[in-house]
């Protein structure tokens, strides 16, 4: 009787021990997609998207196009997903809800609430410094090159000089442009002109032991580079060699 009892402590023990662990996993993991997202190395430049503003079908218009399986995907980004499916039928959906976001997020960004959040993050200079020497690291803001998905990666855009640079690490060279758009910047400065910076007036100037080349040098390289360019263009048969 005495080992009967202890067989069932030890089974009843490890029964709450097993569904413990699964109401963990249920807390921590499954109800949190959006955190979980937001924490996966690689996704550092994105904001948390209120949940609200995801389940508004308004927000949505138009990506249904993009995003298979739309709503299930709302359901796995918002923790209201319920269904049982095979590994792979889930990766695809994964798939799917991590590219609804992205989507959704370059709408977001450009609302009060999201220009807020990414604010915040411009100030922790959590998307770089300009790696310009005269600009002085100053912090950068993500830019797509074109609003359409999967057309060009992310870059990252420096208002002191005005220009585009690629992301320092690769794991951030891959993100999708689309999901900030082209429109993020100037949104930014517009909404928060007292940072916009002063433009920096040092410019690299090449010097040969301290003489600054002459105009007529770099005329002469000018040359030189048109005449080569236009060598290669009648090699390739794009002009006909003039007779």
């Amino acid at each position: 009787d005495d080992l009967t009892n202890d067989s069932e402590s030890s089974g009843m023990a490890y029964l709450v021990f097993f569904l413990c662990q699964i109401a963990f996993l249920t807390v921590f993991v499954g109800e949190f997609w959006i955190d979980w997202f937001l924490t996966t190395k690689g996704n550092e430049y994105f904001c948390d998207i209120d949940p609200e503003f995801i389940t508004d079908r308004f927000n949505l218009t138009g990506l249904n196009t993009d995003v298979p399986r739309l709503s299930q995907a709302i359901e796995i980004i918002t923790d209201s997903f319920e269904d049982v499916l095979s590994n792979e039928d889930r990766e695809k959906l994964e798939k799917s809800a991590r590219h609804l976001y992205g989507l959704v997020h370059a709408r977001y960004i450009l609302t009060s609430r999201g220009l807020q959040k990414m604010l915040e993050k411009y100030r922790n200079c959590d998307f770089g410094r300009c790696p310009r020497v005269h600009c002085q690291l100053h912090p950068l803001l993500p830019v797509g090159l074109s609003d359409i998905p999967r057309h060009n990666a992310v870059k990252l855009y420096c208002a002191k000089c005005e220009d585009i640079y690629s992301p320092k690490l690769s794991r951030h060279a891959t993100i999708d442009g689309a999901y900030f758009g082209t429109s993020f910047p100037a949104m930014f400065f517009q909404v928060f002109p007292t940072i916009i910076p002063t433009k920096p007036k040092e410019r690299y100037v090449p010097k040969i032991f301290g003489f600054k080349l002459h105009d007529h040098a770099k005329l002469a390289r000018w040359q030189e580079n048109q005449r080569e360019e236009m060598e290669k263009r009648v090699r390739e048969g794009i002009i006909e060699k003039p007779k």
